[in-house]
């Protein structure tokens, strides 16, 4: 049995696994191969891999010779020529946009597992690729905006006056949004939260941030974490509700997103313009869309006087600790298709195995993912 950690694309910080979680994986009898260089962004070098036991390798070789390959991002199709038939594949593939993406490589052989699409149960929670990585984002997009942001966050009394803190608005408390309310009350900022989830305000408040409630919200307890589509009624209502805070905020930290979906639209042109100048929006849906007008998906521009910054992979410029979170969930996640003898062993009686696999034995294997190609 050989698992191979692929090196990520330029752009990307991250790698599949630090030596740390991978030494365990040599302790369970496996062959690990590294690509060369894979971990020198997360500040993991060569030597850290081969110290454990791994061997470090090609790409080429990498590929030819691995039964599991560990990957954050999308590889490409030549790569995938390289592969073993029959071979795993494990990574982040937003297979819900990339939909034909799975049927192309179901076609070509290969087992497709995306830890993306893993059930946000209680049993799964230690292999939650999303709220680790997200847990990272919320906080690095606080740092952003105090960095960008030409005020304060906390109150100040000097001699020359008094300095009022920052007023700090959040777009749903999901993972990231509660890391953000956190992180921001640490730098002395006054925060309010808007989520369409009335059961998160015993947390938005025992963070010290305020809840902003708006009434009518549709049922949200089967989506996952993440938000839903809501009636052109509670749009109107949670519009006018949130223009008064928008109108007050020097900061706004936006996670809001739909599974699947483009993100919700909740500040439009018009809010924007009522933010003061030098206010700062940091966008974690900006890939999906964007839950403020005008934000560019890796992009930092001004608008109406307001800095825009749209990061959906915050979490990859942190890359030690990013790498070290998703490479404990990884290694959790083969826990559950390795036998103890350390072989392949794919169990689709599990619902976790069954519910983030979206390839196998040359055809699309994910419910959602058919309905998407079928339509």
């Amino acid at each position: 049995m050989i698992i191979g950690i692929l090196k990520e694309p330029i752009g990307e910080n991250r790698v599949a696994m630090l030596p740390e979680q991978l030494a365990l994986l040599v302790k369970q009898g496996i062959e690990v191969m590294v690509e060369m260089d894979a971990g020198v962004r997360a500040f993991a070098n060569n030597d850290s891999y081969t110290e454990v036991g791994a061997k470090i390798t090609d790409r080429n070789s990498l590929l030819s010779s691995a039964n599991i390959l560990l990957c954050y991002w999308s590889i490409p199709n030549e790569d995938l020529l390289k592969m073993q038939k029959g071979a795993v594949l494990i990574g982040v593939f937003q297979p819900l946009f990339n939909y034909s993406l799975m049927n192309e490589w179901a076609a070509k052989g290969v087992t497709v597992f995306s830890l993306d699409m893993i059930p946000r149960t209680t049993r799964a929670q230690s292999m939650d690729v999303l709220s680790s990585q997200a847990n990272i984002a919320g906080y690095k997009a606080v740092l952003k905006a105090a960095d960008l942001l030409p005020r304060y966050f906390p109150m100040f009394m000097t001699a020359a006056g008094s300095i009022p803190p920052a007023k700090l608005m959040v777009l749903g408390a999901g993972v990231a949004g509660l890391q953000a309310v956190a992180t921001a009350k640490r730098l002395g900022a006054v925060v309010e939260v808007s989520d369409t989830r009335a059961a998160v305000k015993e947390e938005v408040m025992s963070l010290g941030a305020k809840f902003i409630e708006v009434d009518g919200a549709a049922d949200v307890s089967a989506a996952g974490g993440y938000a839903v589509e809501q009636t052109p009624e509670f749009k109107q209502k949670q519009k006018e509700r949130l223009a008064l805070s928008v109108a007050k905020s020097d900061v706004i930290i936006a996670t809001a997103q739909l599974q699947g979906k483009p993100a919700p639209l909740l500040i439009d042109e018009s809010m924007l313009k009522l933010m003061k100048p030098g206010a700062v929006v940091v966008d974690l849906a900006a890939a999906t869309g964007g839950n403020v007008f005008g934000v560019q998906n890796n992009a930092i521009i001004q608008l109406h006087g307001v800095t825009l910054v749209g990061n959906s992979q915050l979490a990859s410029d942190m890359p030690a600790d990013a790498s070290k979170v998703y490479g404990k969930n990884v290694f959790n996640f083969l826990q559950l298709i390795l036998t103890k003898e350390g072989q392949i062993n794919l169990n689709f009686e599990d619902d976790i195995v069954k519910g983030c696999c979206m390839a196998h034995d040359g055809a699309v294997v994910n419910d959602r993912i058919q309905s998407l190609l079928a339509s």
